[in-house]
C-alpha cells in the first residue's frame, strides 16, 4: 500500500489500519493501493486510505468490480454513483480502561469450532461472522454439557489496539455473566501482546452497550457501519 494511517488516528479509520499494518496479510489491495479489504469469509469490511478522495473510492470500485456489495465504516460519504443499501448508527468504545481478567473456564476455539460458532452467532446475531474469521486473532468460548454457550474474539487490529467482537451468549445462559467473563479474557490476552482494547456496536443495542460501559469502556467516537452496492458499469 502506498499510504500509511495518520499518526494517532488509527480508530479513526480502523480497517485501513489494520489491513495496512498487523492484517496485511489478508489484505486485498486495488490496483492504486488506496483501498484493501478482507477476502471473503474473513470479513465483509473495506477501507479506503481516504475516504475523502475519489480515487480511492474509484480503486476500491475496482477492486470489488461492478455491481457488489461491500461493508465500510466510519463516516464516509461516497459518491452518487454509489447505492446505500443499508446505514447502521455505531458506536465506537475505547477499553483503555477495562480491566482484563484471565477466565479459568473459558476455551480457545479454533477452525474445528467454526461450525459451533457458526451456529451460536446465527441464533445471538453479533454482527458479521464468518468460516474464517476465526483466524484474525484469539476467540475464547465457555462450554456447558459440552455445548459451545458464549464465545467472544478479536476482529480487527489497527496498530496498538485489538477490536473485541463476536460477543455473543446463548439465550439459554444470558444472565450468567459469561460476555462480561470472555471480554475480560479476551482484553487480557490484547493487554499481554501490548495492545489496547476496543470494540464496536450498534447504537441501538442499548442494552450491549451499557455492559461495555459499565466494564469501563468509554465512547470514542459514533461511527456509521455502511453497506454499499459499487456502481454498475455495465449499465
Amino acid at each position: 500500500m502506498s499510504r500509511e494511517s495518520r499518526p494517532g488516528a488509527v480508530l479513526d479509520n480502523p480497517v485501513w489500519a489494520a489491513l495496512d499494518g498487523p492484517h496485511r496479510g489478508f489484505a486485498e489491495i486495488g490496483p492504486a493501493g488506496l483501498a484493501a479489504r478482507y477476502p471473503d469469509g474473513v470479513s465483509p469490511f473495506a477501507a479506503l486510505c481516504d475516504p475523502e478522495d475519489p480515487r480511492a473510492w474509484a480503486d476500491l470500485a475496482e477492486l470489488a468490480g461492478p455491481g457488489q456489495e461491500v461493508w465500510v465504516t466510519g463516516l464516509p460519504t461516497p459518491p452518487a454513483s454509489w447505492e446505500t443499501l443499508m446505514s447502521i448508527p455505531g458506536v465506537q468504545l475505547d477499553g483503555r480502561a477495562v480491566r482484563g481478567k484471565e477466565e479459568p473456564e473459558a476455551v480457545l476455539l479454533g477452525p474445528a469450532d467454526v461450525p459451533e460458532m457458526l451456529e451460536l452467532v446465527e441464533l445471538t446475531r453479533p454482527g458479521p461472522f464468518g468460516e474464517r474469521t476465526v483466524e484474525l486473532g484469539t476467540y475464547l468460548g465457555i462450554r456447558r454439557g459440552g455445548r459451545l454457550v458464549a464465545m467472544a474474539g478479536e476482529r480487527m487490529r489497527p496498530p496498538g489496539w485489538s477490536e473485541i467482537s463476536a460477543v455473543c451468549t446463548h439465550p439459554g445462559h444470558r444472565g450468567e455473566g459469561l460476555a462480561g467473563r470472555l471480554i475480560r479474557a479476551v482484553a487480557a490476552a490484547v493487554e499481554e501482546r501490548g495492545d489496547s482494547p476496543f470494540l464496536h456496536a450498534a447504537a441501538e443495542n442499548t442494552a450491549a452497550v451499557g455492559l461495555y460501559l459499565s466494564m469501563g469502556f468509554t465512547l470514542r467516537r459514533e461511527p456509521v457501519f455502511i453497506g454499499l452496492r459499487t456502481p454498475d458499469t455495465k449499465a
